[in-house]
């Protein structure tokens, strides 16, 4: 039966050199209290990590955990700050183009009646209005993927017009 190999701990390496893993922390992430936090879990991970296999050079193991950890939380940082909005007294920011909830209830309303009046129409109808309006297809594509006359699909697009027409009237009657 084999001998189990018996890989050293980094603990000792990492605690021993701390001020150092501490200085490149420091120099990738550029902030003291966010070079702590990229420590604190690059000893976690090399304590608690399990290694596969023995290291030749712990210091530059543990070096090079630290400055991936760091790079991480910066890529990290990058993508949030392009989502994340920092104002002064760190207050929510006016968003210009806000709807009232009024407006989106109108909106939803309309929405809802287009639907009912479109689920009024036979199928064959209704993908003609789709394929034209949300797919951007002329009538002749549509005639042609449908198999049947552009004049066909003409007409079909009118009798979607009359229904767009009257749901209109049911919301804004003159």
């Amino acid at each position: 039966m084999p001998e189990a190999v018996v890989v050293p701990s980094l603990e000792p390496v990492f605690l021993e050199h701390r001020n150092q893993l501490l200085n490149i922390a420091k120099r990738v992430a550029g902030d003291a209290d966010v070079a702590e936090e990229i420590l604190q879990d690059a000893y976690l991970k090399l304590v608690t990590g399990a290694c596969a296999r023995e290291v030749k050079n712990p210091l530059g193991y543990c070096a090079q955990v630290v400055r991936n950890l760091a790079l991480d939380h910066l890529r990290r940082q990058a993508v949030e700050n392009t989502y994340r909005v920092h104002t002064e007294d760190g207050e929510l920011p006016q968003v210009a183009g806000g709807t009232l909830p009024d407006q989106g209830l109108d909106e939803r309303k309309l929405l809802d009646a287009i639907e009912q009046a479109l689920a009024t129409l036979p199928a064959r109808t209704r993908l003609v209005f789709e394929l034209h309006r949300l797919g951007g297809l002329t009538q002749r594509e549509i005639a042609a993927q449908l198999g049947c006359s552009a004049t066909l699909v003409n007409f079909m697009l009118r009798d979607v017009g009359l229904v767009l027409a009257n749901c209109r009237q049911l919301l804004h009657p003159a």
